[in-house]
């Protein structure tokens, strides 16, 4: 088992920035990616970063591509979701998660199997 523990969460005017961390535990994969979504009420869970553990290779959401910067910290087993410039539509739940492998299906929250509690975000205008 995979376990995810998400923190950094919170308030934050628009313009500003936060940083969410998501430590994994327990027994991870040679090969594994870790994903970040969102999911604001009455939405699906969108994507919006993910990093190959191994290599640091990174994908992006169009939506936050060069606002948000995913990377990990090996020492810690601790994956990072920097967020810059927020915007009010960024208020959401963020989840992080993991799936075995590569980045084949990195983007669709269906491949992953294990998932954090989440933590809110709120942007305000």
């Amino acid at each position: 088992q995979v376990q995810l523990v998400e923190s950094g969460g919170g308030l934050v005017q628009a313009g500003g920035s936060l940083r969410l961390s998501c430590a994994v535990s327990g027994r991870t994969f040679s090969a594994y990616v870790v994903g970040w979504f969102r999911q604001a009420p009455g939405t699906e869970r969108e994507f919006v970063a993910a990093i190959v553990w191994g290599t640091g290779s990174t994908r992006y959401a169009d939506s936050t591509q060069g606002r948000f910067t995913i990377s990990r910290e090996n020492a810690k087993n601790t994956v990072y979701l920097q967020m810059n410039s927020l915007k009010p539509e960024d208020t959401a739940v963020y989840y992080c998660a993991a799936k075995p492998g590569g980045l084949g299906g990195h983007s669709t929250y269906t491949y992953y199997n294990y998932w954090g509690q989440g933590t809110q975000v709120t942007v305000s205008s």
